[in-house]
């Protein structure tokens, strides 16, 4: 059955979400992401992805304090992404809780530190982030487009020892218009075995089961939480029944 993952998007310290990575879109859901992360909790989530778009976007690390609040006082397992350019961003992330790390700009422009991490840290705290827009990675907070293929891109990097990818449709992000079916149809036909995390455009449980049809491992759900086309009770049935 496939895993639930809520996510929590963080600008100057807020819960918020974007559409289409536009930081012009955001709209913000709560003013302590540390109670929207217990909601989660409560409703028998396990897993969270936290997000630092200001991170994101300043290639740093900045929303640490509200990783390691989270991770403090909650027992939620983190992964956490956004603005990981160095090993002191690295070291301040894991010691803030994080349980694992999302690397999407870092695998593009500066692959040796990533290949580094992977070898240090393992495929089980090393995640790869595989934003993808019209086919392309994109990077820097989705702000930037690279010539890398996703497939490409992807298959690379699993040769590597990369077993989980985050994979977002930039074009489906915060639209509520469902996920790229055809994109995780791809890669996992071509990578069958790899622990592939859908992400962008859920609206639905109904998205959420098709994937799961589809034979996807994980899915990242935000909007379609906060704006109530998910509950927190469907999320919790859902929990239940997988337990």
């Amino acid at each position: 059955m496939i895993e639930i993952i809520p996510a929590i998007d963080i600008i100057e310290g807020k819960c918020v979400r974007l559409s289409k990575g536009d930081y012009n879109t955001q709209k913000v859901y709560a003013s302590n992401p540390l109670d929207v992360a217990l909601e989660f909790q409560d409703a028998g989530i396990m897993r969270l992805h936290l997000v630092d778009l200001d991170g994101a976007k300043a290639s740093h690390i900045v929303n640490w304090k509200t990783l390691e609040t989270i991770a403090t006082k909650t027992n939620l397992v983190i992964d956490f992404g956004g603005g990981l350019k160095s090993d002191n961003d690295l070291q301040i992330a894991f010691e803030c809780g994080a349980s694992m790390v999302t690397g999407g700009s870092i695998a593009v422009k500066n692959p040796e530190i990533f290949v580094r991490w992977l070898e240090i840290f393992g495929s089980e705290k090393i995640i790869l982030g595989a934003d993808t827009h019209n086919g392309k990675i994109a990077v820097t907070g989705w702000l930037e487009s690279s010539d890398h293929d996703v497939m490409d891109f992807i298959s690379d990097y699993v040769h590597l020892g990369v077993d989980k990818v985050i994979s977002t449709d930039i074009s489906k992000d915060g639209m509520l218009e469902g996920p790229s079916f055809e994109l995780y149809g791809s890669i996992l036909s071509k990578l069958p075995d790899l622990y592939l995390i859908a992400s962008g455009g859920i609206s639905c449980m109904e998205d959420i089961e098709k994937l799961d049809e589809m034979g996807v491992p994980a899915v990242i759900v935000g909007k379609a939480i906060y704006e109530g086309r998910i509950t927190k009770n469907q999320l919790e049935k859902y929990n239940n029944n997988r337990l």
